[in-house]
């Protein structure tokens, strides 16, 4: 039977008509999706249409208006009816009973109802007070009456909202929060609520609610594709229910997966996900936008009155990165940005975004996903640097990351990806789905970085450690084989590699071995120690077992479960200790470097040499431009205090970052009495190109003779920049590495990389009267890992009290 038939019956056989041919349509197998939603709507149209002509005979000044989802033409199986009867006031007794006589049929057939009289102003008035009558009338539709009538509203309503929508819009917002808050995010729930949770079909409402004020629009790629995705789900699940419901319990996933035609439950919580994903992600874009536009509109006045007149204020423009700024509370790309020729761009400006806690610009990240070039195979280091700056950034990492992944940047960095995005875990102890998972690991895991020597291999096994989920047989074996291929991929040497691939394997072993299995028995813990191999890959083990759990859920850590891993470690540790190697020797200096410590002691000043660092081309670009790594700086210096601190300083001063970094003393050949310093520092510019050599060694005789006071000078530096509301690190620890060498005392550092550090360590070790007889620098993202071999006035290692002192004193310093 065709829908004109259907309408024929209805309109024929009142309500018993109407049901029939109701149910007719919705058992129809052929008709589904948004044409059997309007056919339904158009149904009972006609249906209501019959009853008001029926009951208003004579009577002008009265419609029959659909409001809400009725209004917008979708109708699902068991959705409510949303009416207005519309009147002029001319006769309220018979408008009356003009709604009895449509009110009582809608009820005698079981449908629900929610249904208002009112004229006009009546209802201009009550949505003033109530927003969600506001938002109903939005989408107001005329069904049956007086025409005009029904256009004169929608067209006051619209008014209305517009010339109210500074106000009523930060009251959306509000509610759309706390009905997140209620309801939980609905593209990581077991059993959603398809309308009331965050990325649900409310939120797409209030989406259509902004776009209808004019002040800000949301981004419209896939957004109506995601809403029709979310209502076939919700048509699937009163189909199968037979109830008017919402939520999408677990019992019931696999007959709405088959009544959709899909392969299982878990197929449809996954399609469920995605499409909240583009509406939450929407959401988020369109309220910073109402955001930026309501609070311009509140200063726009202020700065026209301190300016005298018409004259437009320049937008600021601060510099985060190379090719990066932020702008008006965005990070954008800066005017000279060319992504289709810069392949490390979007891991640049995500990791600028997520360092400032500031959120990526739709617009550019959008232009990136279009023109950027794809990065080479292995990445160059920068590349690599940056996704551990972002991954290293915590919990401003998360938003950063769902905007690149919402214009498909972060497969098409890692293509493997795709397995775990938007993968339930059917799993009650989980609150997550795979992908943010491992977001939510990589997170914990940068609060845990001080604990490890190597924080860009624990950030990057927290993203990977569940990368095998949605291959057949156990996670952590298939999950091996692909953190093997993306580690390499990633451009990690081969032993970080295999230290990567071990993680990933045994990222369960700890926990399972220390709440499973008798930790008393020697055999236990050997097979533990066997598995892992070496202190550093137990140390990062440890820290990513921690970090797993706390992004699990509540139930997967507790305190006792985190006083036996530590039990377990101990025990392993021990182990692991009778078999460590032997401290190796220092490797003879090159030609390069006994030339220059020659010349520094010939000439009683510093001497330094500067060397570009790049990689080969690649398999993919054999012709192309060798990548850049940053410069070699090579330095030496006549053995005198302050050294470290001088050269440091100047580094700062100059905004050099540094790389990587080693300092030792080198003994000059036979015959010639002294030694001097060699330091050995890979750097790269901040911004733009890297100064001359010459200005480099001018500024470093300064500092070394005292006229320059690095210091003032940085503390100046950064009092010239606000600071920007970014993560809050976790604060600096430095501890006494024992048994760590034979000859020197190894104190090491963990701190947050910033501007000036190595500078204040290498003061602070000065102050306390030690010799830094070598020092070992690793700047991985933005965390410092530095190891300092010092020394008393003898060339004796510290007495352990005093190493402790010397330690506690430079931890001290840096947290204040």
């Amino acid at each position: 039977m065709t829908s004109t038939e259907m309408r024929t019956e209805a309109e024929d056989s009142g309500p018993s008509g109407y049901a029939a041919a109701r149910l007719r349509l919705l058992q129809e197998g052929a008709q589904s999706g948004p044409p059997r939603r309007a056919a339904l709507a158009e149904l009972t149209d006609e249906w209501l249409t019959g009853l008001f002509g029926a009951g208003a005979e004579g009577l002008r000044g009265v419609s029959l208006v659909a409001v809400g989802g009725y209004g917008r033409g979708e109708l699902s199986p068991r959705s409510d009816l949303d009416l207005l009867l519309l009147h002029d006031g001319a006769d309220s007794g018979t408008v009356a009973a003009l709604a009895d006589r449509i009110w009582y049929p809608i009820w005698d057939l079981g449908l629900a109802l929610d249904h208002s009289v009112r004229t006009p102003g009546e209802a201009r008035k009550t949505a003033s007070g109530d927003l969600k009558v506001q938002l109903g009338l939005l989408d107001a539709r005329h069904i049956a009456g007086d025409l005009g009538l029904t256009a004169g509203l929608r067209t006051a309503v619209l008014a209305d909202w517009r010339n109210q929508a500074p106000k009523r819009l930060p009251e959306l917002q509000e509610l759309c929060a706390e009905r997140a808050e209620r309801q939980g995010e609905l593209q990581y729930l077991l059993e959603p609520d398809l309308k009331e949770a965050r990325g649900g079909l409310r939120d797409a409402t209030a989406l259509r609610a902004v776009a209808a004020s004019w002040l800000a629009d949301a981004p419209r790629e896939g957004l109506a594709d995601a809403r029709r995705r979310l209502l076939d789900v919700r048509d699937a699940l009163h189909l199968t229910t037979g109830r008017a419901t919402d939520r999408l319990a677990l019992q019931e996933q696999d007959q709405v997966a088959a009544e959709l035609g899909l392969l299982d439950a878990d197929t449809l919580l996954r399609q469920v996900y995605e499409a909240a994903r583009v509406v939450s992600y929407a959401s988020d874009v369109t309220w910073r936008e109402v955001g930026r536009v309501l609070k311009s509109r509140a200063v726009r006045p202020r700065l026209r009155a301190m300016l005298g007149g018409g004259a437009k204020p320049a937008v600021e423009r601060s510099p985060l990165a190379e090719g990066v700024v932020e702008m008006d509370g965005e990070v954008v790309l800066a005017r000279a940005a060319r992504p289709e020729r810069d392949s490390v761009l979007p891991l640049r400006a995500a990791a600028a975004a997520a360092q400032a806690g500031l959120p990526l610009s739709l617009h550019a990240v959008r232009r990136m996903a279009a023109v950027a070039r794809p990065l080479p195979t292995p990445w160059p280091a920068e590349a690599r640097e940056q996704l551990v700056t972002l991954l290293g950034s915590g919990r401003p990492t998360i938003e950063v990351w769902e905007a690149l992944e919402a214009e498909g940047l972060i497969t098409r960095l890692l293509p493997d990806w795709e397995r775990v995005r938007c993968r339930p875990q059917r799993n009650a102890v989980h609150i997550w789905t795979v992908d943010r998972h491992l977001i939510e690991t990589a997170v914990r895991a940068s609060e845990l970085a001080r604990r490890v020597g190597r924080p860009d291999l624990l950030l990057v096994s927290a993203l990977l450690h569940d990368i095998g989920k949605g291959w057949p047989g156990d996670h952590s074996v298939a999950g091996e084989i692909i953190a093997r291929d993306v580690a390499a991929r990633i451009g990690f040497d081969r032993a970080d590699v295999a230290v990567l691939a071990t993680l990933v394997r045994h990222h369960l072993l700890l926990i399972d071995t220390a709440t499973r299995r008798d930790l008393e028995d020697p055999a236990t813990v050997r097979s533990v120690a066997e598995a892992v191999g070496s202190q550093s890959t137990l140390e990062l083990l440890h820290a990513l077992t921690e970090a797993d759990a706390l992004a699990t859920g509540p139930a997967a850590w507790s305190s006792w479960r985190g006083s036996l891993v530590t039990d377990l470690v101990k025990r392993v540790a021990a182990v692991l200790a009778g078999d460590s190697p032997e401290e190796p020797e220092a490797a003879a200096p090159t030609a390069e470097q006994e030339r220059l410590a020659i010349e520094a002691f010939r000439t009683g000043g510093p001497v330094l040499a500067l060397r570009a660092q790049t990689e080969p081309p690649t398999e993919e670009e054999p012709s192309g431009d060798p990548e850049p790594l940053g410069v070699e700086l090579l330095i030496a210096v006549p053995d005198q205090p302050g050294v470290l601190p001088a050269v440091a300083g100047v580094l700062a001063m100059h905004r050099l970052t540094v790389r990587t970094a080693e300092l030792r003393a080198l003994d000059l050949p036979d015959g010639v009495e002294g030694s001097v310093l060699l330091l050995n520092w890979r750097v790269a510019a901040e911004y733009g190109s890297l100064p001359q050599a010459a200005r480099l060694r001018a500024d470093l005789v300064r500092a070394l003779d005292g006229s320059l006071d690095i210091a003032a000078r940085l503390a100046e530096r950064d009092a010239a920049y606000p600071r920007r509301r970014g993560t809050i690190a976790p604060p600096p620890r430095v501890t006494v590495a024992s048994a760590a060498s034979r000859h020197a005392t190894v104190i090491e550092v963990r701190a947050h990389d910033a501007p000036g550090l190595l500078h204040r360590i290498g003061r602070a070790l000065e102050d306390a009267s030690v010799w830094v007889r070598s020092m070992h620098v690793s700047t991985l993202g933005a965390n410092a890992v530095d190891a300092f071999y010092v020394t008393g006035p003898k060339g004796a290692p510290l007495p352990a009290e005093e190493a402790v002192s010397v330690a506690r004193g430079l931890e001290e310093m840096l947290r204040g």
